[in-house]
């Protein structure tokens, strides 16, 4: 591990004359070679099982262009499924899973030491990536966040409101718990085996976060990404995390502290003004471009672009997008972003 990599500079702590620059979905359905790649997988799920092909997408928009950081290819669903609940994919409405609503269904599910049988072709992309990967590029691997996580195995597919997860949370806690508790201690596990693999970040996306209201914001979003960042923490010393929270809106606030995450990433429903006097002062802060503007591009782009990095310039900061980029992204948006940030 290179500490002169810019990304890792970043999360220590240092403000750098030019931020380093990654985007979540980087690897995906905007970039023709990708989905080359995905036809030859077959299936999405192959795709993510395959090694060989999961590395090859996520070297690509390095290849293409030059990130300062490559994020694992894989899904957050993947811990699930290697927890005994069924998986697939059906074509253009997303993924659907075997719900798990009651404590029996609990029961039936994997102890998290076996999720590795599952999930060991991932730490293998891991490894490959590890070795491949330009000497200046990060590695970033991932899992969803547990609330995340438990909203698709409630409901059995994503849900607008996630309101399968706060029914069974509000009629039977224990089960809800129980869904949570057994996703947490996987997550850790699962993180742990991608370090040891090559990974030298690790991201937690809590997508639904902003749905939690009151105090189950906290109990529920935060203090289950604090336990898997102490327990990383105290198993990788100087690995640091990225904690991203979406939708937490003024609640970003104290999140660094709240999760002990060393970055927290940032959605676009703040602006990057607010964030560099409310977030940025407690550490490094990833973010904040609308993914629309990979779609429209243009003038509005540069803008845009040069106003979070300006925002964001007297403290660390990390660039991305608020979300993850969508298929309907031009490439060509994506390199003029790139051009902007590292050109002015």
């Amino acid at each position: 591990m290179s500490k002169d990599k810019t990304i890792l500079r970043a999360l220590a702590g240092e403000t750098l004359p030019t931020p380093p620059i990654w985007m979540m979905r980087q690897a995906g359905r905007y970039l023709p070679e990708y989905k080359a790649t995905r036809a030859q997988a077959g299936d999405f799920l192959s795709l993510c099982y395959n090694p060989e092909l999961a590395a090859e997408v996520t070297f690509q928009p390095i290849r293409r262009y030059g990130f300062d950081a490559a994020i694992l290819f894989a899904d957050i669903l993947l811990i699930p499924q290697a927890l005994g609940a069924d998986l697939w994919f059906v074509t253009g409405e997303g993924p659907r899973l075997s719900t798990i609503t009651t404590q029996a269904e609990v029961d039936a599910l994997k102890p998290v030491d076996a999720i590795h049988d599952t999930l060991s072709p991932i730490y293998e992309t891991v490894k490959i990536l590890s070795k491949g990967l330009p000497e200046e590029t990060t590695l970033i691997g991932f899992a969803g966040a547990p609330w995340t996580v438990a909203t698709y195995m409630i409901a059995g597919q994503g849900t607008p409101d996630q309101g399968p997860a706060h029914a069974l949370k509000a009629e039977n806690r224990p089960v809800f718990d129980a869904v949570m508790d057994r996703v947490t201690e996987a997550t850790v596990l699962y993180l742990s085996e991608q370090i040891k693999a090559g990974a030298e970040v690790v991201k937690i996306f809590d997508s639904w976060a902003g749905s939690l209201q009151g105090a189950d914001f906290e109990q529920y979003s935060l203090k289950p990404m604090q336990r898997i960042t102490a327990e990383i923490k105290a198993l990788h010393p100087g690995v640091p995390v990225i904690a991203f929270p979406r939708g937490a809106g003024e609640r970003y606030k104290g999140a660094h502290a709240a999760i002990g995450a060393d970055c927290i990433a940032i959605d676009d429903g703040i602006t990057a003004e607010w964030a560099a006097a409310h977030v940025q002062t407690a550490g490094c802060v990833q973010g904040n471009l609308k993914s629309s503007h990979m779609v429209t591009g243009g003038d509005t782009l540069v803008s845009e672009t040069r106003r979070i990095v300006d925002a964001l310039s007297n403290g660390p900061h990390i660039f991305n997008l608020g979300h993850g980029i969508t298929p309907d992204a031009d490439p060509e948006n994506v390199q003029l972003m790139i051009d902007t940030v590292r050109g002015g």
